[in-house]
C-alpha cells in the first residue's frame, strides 16, 4: 500500500527544498493531491497481473489473438516523469484453445504500467504474465511510448518514440509468426 502519509511529509520538504513555501495558497494543499495522485498511479504495486487472467474460456481456437493500442500512462522510474504511449499483446492459445476475454488482456497492461517502471521491464512483465497464466503457445507484445524525462530535462527531444518488443514461445522460434503479428498491429485500422 502507498503510504500517503509520508508522500505528504516528503512532498512539504521537497517544496521547502526548492526555496518555495508550502504554506502560500497555491501549495498549501498540494502534498496532499500528491499523495493521492501517487495512491492511483502505483495501485499496481500490489497486484499480481496474473490474476487478471484467472478465468478462460474453452473455444477450441488456435489462432493469434492481438489486442492492439492499448493506451497506458506509467511512471519512468528513473526520474518519477510520465512515460506514455500504446502496448500492442498477441498470444496464440495452447493447443488446448482456451481464450481469455480480450478486456483482461488490457488490465494485464494497465496493473504493470501502475508502477515505477523502466519500459524495458513493463515489456517483459506483460508477456511473462500472459506467458505465465495462459501457457499458450506464445505471447507477443510491443510498446511504443514516448518519456517526459526525454522531452522535459536532459536532451529535449519531443516526438521521439522508444520500441520495445517481448516474444515468448512460437513468436520466438518462428520468423512467420513474429512477421504476422509485427504486421498485423502495423495495419490500417
Amino acid at each position: 500500500m502507498v503510504n500517503q502519509d509520508r508522500i505528504k511529509g516528503a512532498m512539504t520538504s521537497i517544496i521547502e527544498a526548492i526555496g518555495e513555501d508550502p504554506l502560500r495558497e497555491g501549495l498549501k494543499d498540494t502534498p496532499q493531491r500528491v499523495a493521492e495522485m501517487y495512491a492511483e498511479l502505483f495501485w499496481g504495486l500490489d497486484v499480481d497481473p496474473k490474476a487478471e487472467l484467472s478465468v478462460d474460456f474453452g473455444e477450441g481456437y488456435e489462432e493469434m489473438v492481438i489486442l492492439r493500442d492499448i493506451p497506458f500512462y506509467s511512471m519512468c522510474e528513473h526520474h518519477l516523469l510520465p512515460f506514455y504511449g500504446v502496448a500492442h499483446v498477441g498470444y496464440i492459445p495452447s493447443p488446448a484453445g482456451r481464450v481469455v476475454g480480450i478486456s483482461k488482456l488490457a488490465r494485464v497492461v494497465e496493473v504493470c504500467a501502475r508502477r515505477p517502471q523502466l519500459q524495458e521491464r513493463l515489456t517483459q512483465q506483460i508477456a511473462d504474465a500472459i506467458f505465465e497464466a495462459l501457457q499458450p503457445a506464445g505471447v507477443a507484445v510491443v510498446i511504443q511510448a514516448e518519456h517526459l524525462c526525454m522531452v522535459m530535462r536532459g536532451i529535449k527531444k519531443a516526438g521521439a518514440t522508444v520500441v520495445t518488443s517481448s516474444v515468448r514461445g512460437n513468436f520466438r522460434s518462428k520468423v512467420a509468426t513474429r512477421s504476422e503479428f509485427l504486421s498485423l498491429i502495423q495495419g490500417k485500422r
